[in-house]
């Protein structure tokens, strides 16, 4: 898959992880949003029965994308795991909220609302893995 010019246009850095690296780890500082260059990461939740595997992503999606379309500091709220070697490129967030703000309020509304419901959804999960034997 090649990845969208103007996506490329707010990376800042790339960054390479080895197999099973923590990207990010849940609970941790929010603060950058990434997109996959090469290779695939697994975004996974802490349970009381051990990490959930939520989903494998690859080349061209983005991960940590929460924190942009919540206010204020924000903890990361899954783990990304790099599932072979990974190259990820970091974007310029502070670019990328400059065009958030100059998104409508209602388009606003809207993406935040999907991004609380893909929380409420993996919650879900965490729940049914939780109370399952």
């Amino acid at each position: 898959m090649t990845i969208d010019s103007a996506i490329m246009d707010y990376v800042v850095s790339e960054e390479n992880f080895p197999d099973k690296a923590f990207v990010f780890k849940e609970g941790g500082s929010g603060d950058w949003i990434y997109v996959i260059l090469e290779g695939r990461v697994k975004i996974k939740k802490q349970t009381s029965k051990g990490l959930l595997t939520i989903e494998a992503l690859g080349e061209g999606d983005f991960i940590g994308e929460i924190a942009l379309f919540k206010e204020g500091k924000v903890s990361r709220f899954t783990s990304a795991i790099a599932d072979g070697p990974v190259l990820v490129g970091t974007l310029d967030t502070e670019q990328l909220t400059r065009d958030w703000e100059k998104q409508s309020p209602r388009i606003k509304k809207l993406i935040s609302s999907l991004m609380l419901n893909l929380e409420d959804a993996i919650q879900k999960m965490v729940s049914v893995v939780e109370t399952s034997k």
